[in-house]
């Protein structure tokens, strides 16, 4: 199929971008890298009237570390951040997480806002975002707010964004000492959407466990340490929690069965990492 006709702007600086935004509403759409707008304009499932596209506005292209977290601008392609100087270490997580993302060709043009702003429940990176405790950056043309991730999803798809904001940047905590990090998924092929997704943190004191692909978003809970002898009860009622239900690519059972030995997995990989 083909999109239904919209009108196109280039926009120059993030005031026109905004000023778009705040008349149109939501008969407009913010276009970045375009690998999830796409498929839903030429499906139709999307019908805005105008697109505004934000990936020559400089101020959106930025990466900065201020030492506690990494602000990822608008415009910063998933690729981009891949590269990233020291992103193994700055945050492990974040950096392991990428390599799940799709393909090398669609990191290429994605951005890691584009995939905040979608919010599907098997993305990898609005996981990493919802587990490590990131936020997300709000603005409209008169104001800014900055959502916690737990905060922004409000079910599949669907996120407190208004009509009239963007999210103008993304922010992750920086890699804690003493703190190990692990990412692993599970699809039918390496690219494909996750069956199950998880992501991992290991303190002295105790484990957060994120999961994706299983609810309408993605969840994560405090568990014991591994080591624990309720590490493994935790881990199992936090499986049926999650209610998993059966669909074209697994079953619930299935599925709950790899939240309890990936997740195991990833937990036990992120404890060997604490440095």
């Amino acid at each position: 199929m083909k999109p239904a006709a919209f009108d196109y702007l280039r926009a120059h600086d993030a005031a026109e971008a905004l000023e778009a935004l705040h008349q149109e509403g939501g008969d407009a759409r913010i276009l970045a890298g375009g690998q999830s707008l796409f498929p839903m304009l030429n499906m139709r499932l999307a019908r805005p009237k105008l697109l505004v596209d934000v990936m020559h506005v400089a101020e959106f292209g930025r990466i900065d570390d201020d030492g506690a977290t990494l602000r990822i601008g608008a415009g910063v392609r998933q690729a981009v951040l891949e590269r990233h100087v020291d992103l193994n270490v700055r945050q492990p997580m974040l950096a392991a997480a990428l390599a799940w993302v799709g393909h090398a060709q669609t990191r290429a043009r994605g951005t890691v806002c584009g995939s905040i702003a979608h919010a599907d429940p098997s993305g990898e990176l609005p996981l990493a975002l919802l587990t490590l405790g990131g936020n997300v950056h709000l603005r409209t043309r008169r104001k800014r707010r900055v959502l916690e991730a737990d905060a922004f999803a409000t079910g599949m798809m669907a996120t407190r964004k208004g009509d009239d904001e963007l999210i103008e940047a993304v922010s992750f905590p920086v890699a804690r000492p003493g703190t190990g990090y692990a990412f692993r998924e599970l699809g039918r092929r390496h690219g494909d959407y996750a069956i199950v997704a998880c992501a991992a943190i290991v303190d002295a004191s105790k484990t957060v466990l994120g999961i994706g692909g299983v609810a309408d978003m993605p969840v994560k809970r405090d568990l014991p340490l591994p080591t624990s002898p309720d590490f493994a009860d935790a881990l199992n009622q936090f499986a049926w929690d999650l209610d998993a239900r059966d669909d074209l690519h697994a079953t619930g059972r299935y599925r709950r069965d790899l939240i309890r030995q990936l997740g195991r997995q990833t937990i036990e990989e992120a404890a060997a990492c604490r440095a």
